[in-house]
């Protein structure tokens, strides 16, 4: 996007142009209010563009299920909400059990589903495989399908809400990074840039990887860790359509769906890349992140036995980003406590781009009607699962991404302690 003049004065300030920060800035500018939305580089040119793009309504509890199937409908409505165009698919997704356990949590999640009006129905091994022909049967139990979630091109989300926050009035301000933020009496007051000073009232923290560090510098404190995820894509292979669904393997913590002719494929790694604070160098890039294929082809070895293709297939693409990670696996979304008009959105845990359009719906009501439409103290950025020591933060943040399917039955005992 082009430069735009530095406003010296705004209603809301959102420092972050991802997927969370851009949705948040529309919505506040939708509501009426002016806004600015900073990024140190592009709009959703970080760990936004690098997702895979997918989006999964059946959460956990009843409140993240609502979000998630929320923001489904905000991604098929996107284009008349916003005037920008957004290509998606929604062949459903499939999700498979290969241990008895997991097989019982997905007749769970079926009733779950049916109690809040999510689409969701087990299938039989074969009825799966003819959606997915890839997916080779033998030591499946049981699979569920998800008939509404899609997927997409992941950076369409971001640049589609800054192009159309731009077009009702937000300055976009690109390759803008923030030095400090300020207060005054307990509020934030300005937002210092490299070029120049912004007065606001409302801060918004949707920095992403930097979401601490930009909260330290209103003296904040958010407790979310920066963990690489990648992904890897093979070269077209016969038989390949956009209509095939998204397919998750439990135990593995392993995702696969079309794309570009060929099949994706990440997951969650038990030992993964963290980046604590002062990690990472102000001037880091995603583009400057190392990655590691030797992670995926485990992952692919794990589920050998259903996606066989892996073994053999040429690549063409092989990405990587940094979602943040929280002890508990909730979002941090909320005011920050003691700095009025300080807000923060992050903590995404691998889910941020899904959930997005919603997220910067509520955050964007709470600030301007004062609550949100769905309440979501969990995610408050001062809960007890963000005020740990650092030691304990990283390894219950590590466990989080290495459980992203499943939760250990101990998980919820360590988060407590």
């Amino acid at each position: 996007m082009s430069q735009t003049a530095l406003p010296a004065r705004a209603d809301a300030v959102v420092i972050g142009a991802g997927a969370l920060g851009a949705a948040t800035a529309f919505h506040l500018v939708k509501a009426g209010m002016s806004v600015v939305l900073l990024d140190k580089a592009e709009p959703g040119s970080q760990s936004s563009r690098r997702a895979a793009g997918l989006s999964g309504q059946l959460r956990s509890d009843e409140t993240m299920t609502r979000i998630a199937a929320r923001s489904v409908r905000k991604i098929e409505t996107f284009e008349a909400d916003t005037g920008e165009k957004l290509a998606f698919f929604q062949p459903g997704s499939l999700k498979v059990a290969r241990r008895p356990e997991h097989a019982a949590q997905l007749e769970d999640e079926v009733a779950r589903g049916h109690l809040l009006g999510v689409d969701a129905v087990m299938l039989r091994p074969e009825e799966a495989r003819r959606l997915m022909p890839y997916l080779a049967t033998d030591g499946v139990l049981a699979v569920m399908h998800v008939r509404s979630d899609v997927y997409l091109e992941p950076i369409q989300i971001p640049v589609g809400y800054a192009r159309a926050s731009a077009r009702l009035g937000a300055a976009v301000l690109p390759n803008t990074p923030v030095e400090e933020v300020l207060t005054e009496g307990g509020r934030v007051s300005a937002v210092g840039t490299a070029r120049g000073e912004i007065r606001t009232g409302v801060v918004v923290d949707a920095a992403g990887a930097w979401v601490r560090a930009i909260a330290a510098r209103g003296g904040a404190s958010v407790k979310a860790l920066p963990t690489r995820h990648q992904l890897m894509v093979t070269m077209p292979l016969p038989g390949v359509r956009s209509d095939q669904p998204i397919t998750r393997i439990i135990d593995a913590n392993v995702y696969v769906r079309p794309e570009k002719g060929g099949l994706m494929l990440g997951g969650y790694e038990t030992d993964p890349v963290q980046y604590g604070p002062g990690e990472l160098a102000a001037d880091f890039d995603m583009e400057d992140l190392e990655l590691d294929l030797s992670v995926l082809r485990r992952l692919a070895a794990s589920v050998e036995a259903q996606f066989p293709v892996f073994r053999d297939a040429a690549l063409q693409e092989h990405r990587g980003g940094l979602p943040t990670m929280t002890a508990d696996g909730e979002h941090i979304l909320g005011p920050v406590p003691g700095i009025a008009g300080f807000y923060v959105i992050g903590g995404c845990c691998v889910g941020g781009l899904s959930t997005a359009p919603a997220l910067g719906e509520l955050l964007a009501e709470w600030i301007t009607r004062g609550t949100p439409s769905i309440e979501v103290p969990f995610m408050a950025p001062a809960r007890q699962a963000t005020n740990l020591p650092e030691s304990e933060l990283r390894e219950l943040c590590r466990l989080q991404y290495a459980h992203h399917y499943w939760a250990p039955k101990a998980m919820p005992d360590l988060i407590a302690q």
